[in-house]
């Protein structure tokens, strides 16, 4: 079978199920797994597919942004152990931002019983940070619904009124050559004010979000440390950058 059949075999399996396993293509095309292997590297390098451990996912476009439900209950475990990484990070008497996002309301939890105080943007977070007795500060801001966050001109002035000792943000994308990314404009302006106010930034995500690019970026990967599990490719030009802390899943 010649390459650019395999390429259409692989992209059409992509474009009916979101991702695919290796020994799937191998039973569909007769290759053999180096050869696959292969096929994927090269289109991944040509944009058209995300490899992830085992095999392919189709690439998102920049403007899609999946919704909180989706959101919250994809990759759960993953972020459970990411956010529960990132909260043993938080010390007796820091002021620190939460990024809204499903993998920082699952730091809620995990956060220690200690003094602190806590400045949202996320309208999600607000229940959970109440129910644990923590001092909250929500920013103003427009609603944005698909994802319970405040932004705007509202949100940034508000934000302009303190200074972090640590921040922690959610992500669409990590890359990196194009850094943090996130697909709405607004929100990534008001991440990027967050890591700006913060001594210290902290970017959760999860293995599927390393390698994608969004629309908006909000910080270059020397910005924020990196929070994550193993990075399977191109590990060293991410740690080159910045800080990587691995997680083990």
């Amino acid at each position: 079978m010649l390459t650019e059949e395999r390429y259409s075999i692989i992209l059409a399996r992509l474009k009916t199920f979101e991702t695919v396993k290796i020994q799937e293509l191998i039973d569909a095309t007769g290759a053999s797994e180096s050869t696959i292997r292969r096929d994927l590297t090269e289109l991944e390098k040509k944009k058209f597919i995300k490899r992830i451990h085992g095999g392919a996912r189709r690439m998102e476009r920049k403007m899609d942004e999946p919704g909180m439900e989706e959101k919250s209950v994809k990759n759960l475990h993953q972020k459970q152990k990411i956010a529960q990484e990132a909260a043993s990070l938080v010390e007796e008497g820091d002021c620190i931002f939460i990024d809204a996002g499903s993998t920082t309301n699952h730091m809620i939890p995990f956060l220690p019983d200690i003094d602190m105080i806590v400045v949202t943007n996320g309208l999600m977070h607000v229940e959970a940070l109440m129910k644990k007795g923590i001092r909250t500060y929500l920013t103003g801001g427009a609603v944005k619904p698909k994802t319970n966050a405040l932004i705007g001109r509202g949100a940034i002035d508000s934000l302009n009124g303190y200074r972090f000792d640590k921040a922690f943000m959610g992500t669409n994308g990590v890359h990196y050559e194009s850094g943090y990314t996130t697909p709405d404009p607004e929100e990534a302006q008001v991440k990027a004010a967050a890591i700006s106010l913060a001594r210290e930034a902290f970017v959760l995500a999860d293995s599927e979000k390393i390698g994608d690019i969004a629309f908006a970026r909000f910080g270059d990967m020397g910005e924020a440390a990196l929070i994550t599990e193993k990075i399977e490719e191109n590990a060293d030009l991410y740690k080159n950058q910045t800080i990587v802390k691995e997680v083990e899943i």
